[in-house]
């Protein structure tokens, strides 16, 4: 999971949203009401989603699990809860089917003093401040009570083929960083541009992002990726603002 960057809706697209708010409200907002409206917003929904595809991680993958294709629009705060932030736009996020239908699906866990949510919303904050990934094992350790119950809503950890993916990214960044090098060295500068710009686009983004934020501790960097793919992240940092 990576910090996304939301943007703003077209007023004639806010003005549309917030109508249809206003027609659950004075329908009475329930579950009923909320779904049935969003389930009959076909021209909305498609302009929601053009705009979540342009702020998915890589090649619009989920933003929960940042492996598979985001194919669903998901209701962070599920329209169960809240039905009048049905067609809140800072309440939609790109999920894919496994995470919106067999994981996540109405639960939005809260902290039963406070009552605020438990759920890292990457829209909003940075994941990393409570989400730690171990490249070399793949794994998530929570930081924070809203990260160790992201790990348990999403199966960030007990979905064998993610832990698995993850730890194949690590290897492909650390490979695809040795071979920007060598091609930047030689001189052949528009194919190291070409394997930049695949970085960028990674399937799994959160094992890139990882290995910036540890290439900004050398010592840590330089044993967790070799000195090899170390030297190519601190020139490829200097170079583009993407891996600084």
């Amino acid at each position: 999971m990576i910090p996304l960057q939301r943007p703003p809706l077209q007023a004639q697209l806010a003005a549309d949203l917030a109508r249809r708010t206003e027609a659950i409200r004075a329908a009475g907002p329930s579950t009923a009401t909320g779904r049935n409206a969003w389930r009959n917003a076909r021209e909305p929904k498609a302009r929601l989603r053009l705009l979540l595809h342009r702020m998915a991680p890589g090649l619009v993958r989920c933003m929960y699990c940042g492996d598979n294709l985001g194919t669903d629009i998901d209701h962070f705060e599920p329209i169960a809860r809240a039905p009048l932030r049905t067609f809140d736009w800072h309440n939609h996020l790109l999920a894919c089917a496994y995470c919106n239908s067999n994981q996540k699906r109405d639960r939005f866990p809260c902290d039963p003093v406070t009552g605020a949510h438990l759920l890292v919303d990457p829209a909003r904050e940075d994941p990393a401040d409570h989400l730690l990934l171990y490249l070399e094992s793949g794994s998530y350790q929570g930081l924070t009570p809203k990260g160790i119950a992201t790990i348990d809503v999403f199966a960030l950890n007990s979905r064998a083929e993610l832990v698995r993916a993850r730890r194949l990214a690590f290897t492909v960044v650390r490979a695809l960083l040795r071979e920007w090098h060598n091609l930047r060295t030689n001189g052949d500068l528009a194919a190291a541009q070409e394997l930049a710009d695949s970085l960028r686009l990674l399937w799994q983004a959160d094992v890139l992002r990882a290995v910036v934020r540890i290439g900004r501790t050398p010592a840590l960097a330089e044993t967790v990726l070799g000195p090899a793919a170390f030297t190519a992240l601190r020139t490829l940092s200097r170079e583009d603002e993407h891996f600084s």
